[in-house]
């Protein structure tokens, strides 16, 4: 097909008129250079999208571009010798929505050394369904296994559970033979946390880390999307050797804690950066994610779908700590 003059995109703009964003014509001319030019058929909606849209989070670098940082299409065009006219691929992260044009528009020029062959296993609708938020969750486990974790030291504790890398890693985690305990302040979310593996429901409401510098061990690791005191008391509860993989901030960004854990417990704490993670990693991961690791019920994780003029409301939902599971964004579905 051609790409028409004109499309739809959903565009951030700072200007004389203030903070502003949404669907606007376009034309290709107005995307940024990339040498591989794809038409979107779905995107998603990340916690950081909706910092984006809204201007609550410093998070764009220049202005005017177009919000999502998860694509997922059919490539149009190729100057790349990795991709030919026809290949389905996605790309997630990499500067998309802060420095470059996103994945909420109808078509998209994309630097072919970001972009990452759809894996058999997923459906280009699926892929969206995971985005950030499943590859972060993936990328966390796989950081702990390097570092040693296995199903027999014990159970992994997901804090922020029912949300979307939370929900992700339940299921992921579950699928790849670990139990699961998770961490929710939405108690009517329980239920459908069991129903995706986990074994055991905590209220964060009703959590008592204890005083002591250390404390009676728990879990032999935690993926942690909250950070502030929930991952300060986690650190004083997982095992000796244990790991916790830090990937979210919803909490705060302050962690006081001590070198205790880490001395007389030898436990890791790892930093997840999604966005940067070099290719061949990424593709690791999301072979992964078609594969062994797929959550077995990404179709219940996958709880919204809007389109391009929804977005707004979607990013109230989110900023206002309403939203569970994951929603994603009808393009060019077809």
């Amino acid at each position: 097909m051609k790409i028409p003059k004109q499309f739809r995109s959903f565009r951030i703009n700072k200007d004389e008129d203030g903070y502003h964003a949404g669907v606007e014509d376009i034309s290709l001319d107005d995307l940024n250079e990339g040498d591989v030019t794809i038409r979107v058929a779905w995107s998603s909606v990340n916690y950081k999208d909706a910092l984006a849209a809204t201007g609550k989070g410093r998070i764009l670098r220049k202005f005017p571009l177009t919000g999502g940082i998860d694509v997922a299409g059919t490539v149009l065009e190729s100057k790349s010798d990795r991709f030919v006219k026809g290949d389905p691929v996605l790309t997630t992260g990499c500067n998309l929505s802060e420095s470059r044009d996103g994945g909420y528009s109808e078509f998209l020029r994309l630097d072919g050394n970001w972009v990452v062959p759809l894996p058999d296993g997923l459906t280009l609708r699926e892929a969206m369904g995971l985005g950030t938020a499943g590859f972060t969750a993936a990328l966390c486990l796989w950081h702990m296994e390097i570092n040693g974790q296995t199903p027999a030291a014990g159970p992994i504790v997901v804090t922020g559970a029912s949300g979307g890398v939370g929900s992700i890693a339940v299921d992921l985690l579950t699928t790849a033979g670990y139990e699961v305990h998770a961490i929710s302040g939405k108690l009517d979310q329980w239920a459908h946390l069991e129903t995706l593996g986990a074994r055991q429901c905590i209220s964060s409401k009703d959590l008592y880390w204890g005083e002591g510098l250390l404390e009676t061990t728990r879990w032999a690791g935690a993926i942690d999307t909250i950070g502030g005191d929930m991952l300060n008391g986690l650190t004083r509860v997982i095992q000796p050797f244990g790991n916790i993989a830090s990937c979210g901030m919803a909490g705060g960004i302050g962690l006081n804690t001590s070198v205790m854990p880490f001395i007389i417990r030898g436990i890791n704490l790892l930093g997840i950066n999604s966005a940067l993670t070099p290719m061949d990693v990424r593709k690791s991961i999301w072979d992964r994610l078609a594969d062994q690791w797929k959550p077995a019920h990404l179709d219940m994780i996958i709880q919204n779908e809007t389109d391009l003029d929804g977005l707004p409301e979607v990013f109230t939902t989110i900023l206002e700590s309403k939203s569970t599971g994951r929603t994603v964004v009808s393009i060019n579905p077809a």
